[in-house]
C-alpha cells in the first residue's frame, strides 16, 4: 500500500493525572482519583488520528516495543529507531479542566536527530510531517530542499522552543517548509503574532475553542471552533495536525481541511489523553 503520511518525531509513554481540582501544593500530597496510562507525542497522535480517517500512514520515531505494537493494531507501518538497551521517553501529566502542565524524561528522544536525518534518503511516501524540535536548522534545510526534488511535501510542528528562534538556519528552515503548524503562543514567539501573511508556503494557527486560521498565498482563511464540554486538552494540537493533513491528503481544500482539523481536535478533548478520543472516520 502506498504511504500517504510518513510522520516522524518524538513519542512518549504518558502517564496523566486528570480532574485535579486544583494544582499540588509544594511539601503537599494530593490524591487523585482518575489516572490514565497511554502512548502520545505529535509524530504518535497525528499519525493515528489520520489514519482512523483513513490515510495510510507510517511512523519513525524511537519507540517502546508496547507503543510499536499498538501502532500496528492501528494499521499504522512503523519504522523503529530505537536501539536495544535505550529507554523510550516518559512524560507525567497533571490536568486541571482549565490547564495541564508536564514532566519528561526524553531518553531515547535525546539523540535521534541524526537517526532522523539518515532515515529521510530512505522514506517514500505523499507527505512528511516532523514533530521535533531540530537542534541543527542547517542541516534539515539541506534535508528539506532534498525532499522537494523527491516532490514530498512537509509539514512541521515544532512545539514551544525559547531557543529555537536563535538557532542559526532557523530563519531559513521556516520559509521551506510547506504547511507550518503553530498555536496562538507560538505564532508570537516564532514571527510577528497572528499575521504571517508574508511566509511563503500555508501557516495554521491553532486558536483552540476559537477555531483557527491559515494564511496562504498571503491570504487568511478562519474556521470558527466547535463548542464541546472539554475533559482534557491534551494532544489537541496534534489531533487537529493529524485532521487536517488528512482532509489535505484525501484532496480537500484549506477549508474544508481546517474544519477536519476543528473536529478531530475538538473531539481529542472528549476524553482524558490524546488518543482516547480520537474519532475513526
Amino acid at each position: 500500500m502506498a504511504i500517504d503520511l510518513i510522520s516522524l518525531g518524538e513519542t512518549f509513554e504518558d502517564i496523566i493525572f486528570h480532574d485535579l481540582k486544583s494544582w499540588p501544593v509544594l511539601g503537599q500530597e494530593q490524591r487523585c482519583q482518575r489516572l490514565l496510562r497511554t502512548w502520545g507525542g505529535g509524530a504518535l497522535l497525528t499519525a493515528v488520528a489520520a489514519s482512523r480517517q483513513g490515510r495510510a500512514v507510517q511512523v519513525v520515531s524511537g519507540l517502546a516495543p508496547a507503543a510499536q505494537r499498538f501502532l500496528k493494531g492501528e494499521n499504522i507501518k512503523v519504522r523503529n529507531l530505537r536501539r536495544t538497551g535505550e529507554a523510550h521517553a516518559l512524560t507525567v501529566a497533571l490536568s486541571t479542566l482549565e490547564d495541564r502542565a508536564f514532566v519528561t524524561y526524553p531518553g531515547v528522544n535525546e539523540v535521534l536527530e541524526k537517526r532522523f536525518l539518515s532515515a529521510l534518503a530512505t522514506l517514500r511516501g505523499r507527505h512528511l510531517h516532523l514533530a521535533l524540535e531540530p537542534r541543527d536548522c542547517r542541516a534539515w534545510s539541506l534535508a528539506l530542499s532534498r525532499l522537494r526534488e523527491r516532490k514530498l511535501t512537509v509539514s512541521w510542528d515544532f512545539g514551544w522552543n525559547e531557543e529555537l528562534v536563535q538557532r542559526p538556519g532557523f530563519g531559513q528552515l521556516i520559509e521551506q517548509i510547506d504547511f507550518l503548524f503553530l498555536n496562538e503562543s507560538e505564532a508570537s514567539l516564532y514571527g510577528p503574532g497572528l499575521d504571517w501573511s508574508w511566509r511563503p508556503g500555508t501557516t495554521i494557527i491553532k486558536l483552540g475553542k476559537q477555531g483557527c486560521l491559515a494564511w496562504s498565498g498571503g491570504r487568511k482563511q478562519e474556521v470558527r471552533g466547535l463548542s464541546v464540554r472539554a475533559i482534557d486538552s491534551t494532544g489537541a494540537g496534534d489531533a487537529f495536525n493529524g485532521g487536517f493533513l488528512a482532509g489535505m491528503l484525501s484532496g480537500q481544500d484549506l477549508p474544508g481541511s481546517l474544519q477536519l482539523g476543528n473536529r478531530i481536535g475538538a473531539a481529542s478533548t472528549l476524553c482524558a489523553g490524546g488518543l482516547e478520543g480520537l474519532p475513526r472516520a
